[in-house]
């Protein structure tokens, strides 16, 4: 039997166990995936290579200092952070799937990335993986932030990006092609970070928050014409480039997606 699994603290709440473990089911693959709560990253991937786990996903808060363990390839260095980790070679390596899985989620809704402008609401984890994988589409990016040094600094490292305050969003986002929400705003209570007379008819618009799917962003968007992406697409994706990563299989999308709205 084959295991992968997910290194965090907490990882209580995760959804990838199930969304994997419908994939395993649906491909009739021999394989678990289980989750695993270590106090420090270092001891925790050499015990899972020296069990032979086959591969690892990595979630908060050890993203950034899993680098340090594993041989990153050259997107996952870029970015500064591993969600992935693949033990089928010598030396294990570190992938970042979360911009691959912002990118399918695009492609999923049909939406062209390629000489379009996006502006990217966040500086964060999850903003600086969705960033470079814009600038890496073509897609001119705007990073707009609550702290403006946060947002030169992620901008100083993505291709042709600029930095902005949140109080630049009316007039950037009422030129956007596409605009993603890569805090956490929208999570707990029902507000948007982005002003709603600010959305439009022509925008793609990606929420990152997961929980609740209709998020308050999502919703005035949809209302005013836009095409709105929940954040469960990325999750879906990002869950899914890990897999066919891990196993060379192309992964059962429809079943995972299933699996994964179910459960939320």
């Amino acid at each position: 039997m084959d295991v992968y699994g997910l290194l965090g603290n907490p990882v209580g709440h995760s959804l990838s166990p199930p969304m994997h473990e419908a994939a395993y089911d649906e491909l009739g693959l021999d394989a678990r995936y289980v989750t695993f709560e270590p106090e420090a990253i270092g001891p925790a991937v050499e015990g899972a290579r020296a069990l032979g786990v086959r591969g690892l996903n990595v979630t908060i808060p050890f993203k950034e200092d899993v680098l340090a363990h594993v041989e990153p390839d050259a997107l996952a260095e870029r970015i500064g952070a591993v969600n992935t980790v693949d033990f089928s070679t010598s030396t294990p390596t570190g992938h970042n799937t979360d911009g691959e899985g912002a990118r399918r989620a695009f492609e999923r809704h049909s939406v062209t990335l390629d000489g379009q402008s996006a502006v990217v609401v966040g500086a964060g984890g999850a903003a600086r993986a969705i960033a470079f994988a814009l600038a890496d589409e073509g897609t001119a990016v705007e990073i707009a932030n609550r702290t403006v040094t946060r947002a030169e600094s992620l901008a100083a490292d993505v291709p042709g990006a600029s930095a902005h305050g949140l109080d630049s969003l009316p007039e950037l986002v009422s030129t956007a092609d596409v605009l993603v929400n890569a805090t956490s705003v929208g999570m707990e209570d029902d507000v948007s970070p982005v002003p709603a007379d600010a959305l439009h008819g022509d925008l793609a618009v990606m929420d990152a928050v997961y929980r609740p799917l209709e998020t308050r962003l999502l919703r005035e968007a949809g209302a005013r014409g836009a095409t709105t992406i929940d954040g469960a697409w990325m999750l879906l994706f990002q869950g899914v480039a890990a897999f066919e990563l891990w196993t060379g299989r192309n992964a059962p999308v429809e079943r995972m997606n299933a699996v994964l709205r179910r459960r939320l």
